[in-house]
């Protein structure tokens, strides 16, 4: 994973210069951000890769990586959740969901599922000393996938299962869910349908100049449950690795005629920047009727410093 520039932020044009401001005292329709996470605190040297839910009673879950050693993509990596009762003024304490243990557990994509309102988090985990670029050459395992739930407005969630046969193919090394939170669809033939949009990368042609390198075959993919992730299977799959343009780290939004939106970055492609303090990965949730927020990484002299989140008025624009 490589830094995301700001225009990945997806409110971006509406925001106000930002400001790192402490968790505010006040109800949620006077606080206009707080901060979930600051890296050194809790335990971790860092904090990355933010998703955001609503549970259906109104709780905020902020789930995030907790990275022990730095902001480094290796190591030992836990799943670390917060919870806001008072629409993201204020946070619960930091619990872990799912133990790296010395290894590598990440990329956590939540979903609410709206039929019972039990919240589901798909993620990733592969061997802490295993690197991105290991795994794609083939020289470490291909990473695992795995499924937890929360029946209690996320307080606890199960442990993880190990869902990796059910979503993903042979040829497949590097696995990513997400980043940010994954889909419940609403309406149309399929409503119910959980879809966490992914990626991966494959191993490249026998007969290609790249075997053997860090080939970039990367493709994306979504994975499906249509029984609130009891099972899985994959849905929609990038095959086309040419090695020109590189499908990676994905979000998906249904569209008010019911279709799937998905939107990938192109690994390796150019990126633009806005002006303003440092900002990476980010996830967007609704807050209430009027209100929804933003779950990003910023800083000051970096974008790793902490996980803000922003409330945004957007009752106007409905």
């Amino acid at each position: 994973m490589t830094p995301l520039s700001r225009t990945l932020l997806a409110t971006a044009v509406f925001l106000t210069p930002l400001t790192t401001a402490g968790p505010a005292a006040a109800g949620p329709s006077r606080c206009t951000s707080s901060v979930p996470y600051v890296s050194g605190q809790g335990g971790y040297a860092s904090y990355r890769v933010p998703a955001a839910v609503t549970t259906r009673r109104g709780t905020l879950l902020a789930f995030a990586e907790g990275r022990r050693d730095g902001p480094g993509d290796t190591g030992d990596i836990d799943i670390v959740l917060r919870r806001s009762t008072d629409g993201g003024c204020t946070w619960g304490p930091l619990t872990v969901v799912a133990a790296g243990d010395g290894d590598t557990r990440g990329n956590p994509a939540p979903v609410v599922d709206p039929r019972t309102g039990t919240v589901v988090l798909v993620s990733c985990a592969n061997p802490g000393t295993a690197t991105e670029a290991q795994i794609m050459r083939g020289e470490a395992p291909g990473r695992r996938v795995h499924v937890q739930h929360s029946s209690d407005d996320g307080r606890r969630f199960t442990p993880p299962r190990d869902i990796t046969d059910q979503v993903r193919l042979p040829s497949w090394r590097w696995y990513a869910t997400g980043p940010g939170h994954a889909l419940a669809l609403t309406r149309g033939p399929h409503r119910g349908r959980l879809v966490v949009p992914a990626d991966h990368s494959t191993a490249p042609p026998a007969d290609s100049a790249d075997t053997g390198r860090e080939a970039r075959h990367y493709g994306g993919h979504a994975l499906l449950s249509d029984d609130g992730g009891r099972t899985w299977r994959l849905g929609f799959v990038d095959a086309d690795h040419d090695g020109t343009v590189n499908a990676n780290e994905s979000t998906a939004a249904q569209l008010p005629d019911g279709r799937v939106y998905f939107n990938a970055r192109d690994q390796g492609g150019r990126a633009a920047t806005l002006s303003g303090l440092p900002a990476a990965y980010s996830d967007l949730v609704p807050v209430d009727a009027r209100t929804v927020g933003v779950l990003f990484e910023t800083g000051t002299a970096g974008p790793y410093e902490t996980i803000e989140f922003r409330r945004l008025d957007v009752g106007g624009l409905r």
